[in-house]
């Protein structure tokens, strides 16, 4: 059963972390930080063929995936978290949606043995599981994010800007 940690402050009070918050969970060390600047986009196309070749790059096939920075999160749909130096693609006149995000969400980066417990404290998903590669909608507690598996012991997380604070508080709490 999940518990939703009890934070009793405004929103307003909160503030994202900006230095690493670095400690354990279980016994297990995890670091908490804040990601790079990345270029975050929407993708949407019926054809991932032509997606890719707007892009330049090869898009993964199978949803629940990521393949070089851009993850499949259904059907017709695609997050792409690029170096935010990178171009957003010119798309006229082609059957796809490409849409610069980067001002909605925030992304925190979760690393150590402790990561999977850091998370698994408010996400039903069962992460030791999630194998490098892997990347999903799911929620935090009662907000909505997206995990990315970087390696087994490392992942990205992503949340709307609004959620940042809360979340980054609320994972924060359990690391001691």
């Amino acid at each position: 059963m999940i518990e939703i940690a009890p934070l009793a402050i405004a929103a307003t009070d909160l503030a994202t972390g900006t230095v690493p918050h670095t400690g354990t969970v279980n016994g297990l060390t995890v670091s908490l930080s804040p990601a790079a600047p990345l270029l975050r986009l929407s993708l949407r196309a019926r054809d991932s063929g032509v997606l890719s070749a707007a892009l330049g790059r090869m898009v993964p096939e199978r949803i629940g995936t990521h393949l070089d920075g851009i993850a499949r999160l259904g059907p017709d749909e695609w997050h792409a978290l690029l170096p935010e130096d990178s171009p957003v693609p010119a798309i006229a006149g082609q059957p796809l949606s490409v849409v610069d995000v980067s001002s909605r969400s925030v992304g925190f980066t979760l690393e150590g043995p402790g990561a999977v417990a850091a998370l698994t404290r408010g996400c039903p998903l069962d992460l030791a599981r999630f194998t490098p590669g892997r990347a999903t909608r799911t929620v935090f507690e009662t907000v909505e994010i997206q995990i990315w598996a970087l390696a087994p012991d490392r992942f990205h997380v992503e949340v709307w800007r609004s959620f940042g604070p809360w979340l980054w508080h609320s994972i924060a709490d359990g690391i001691v």
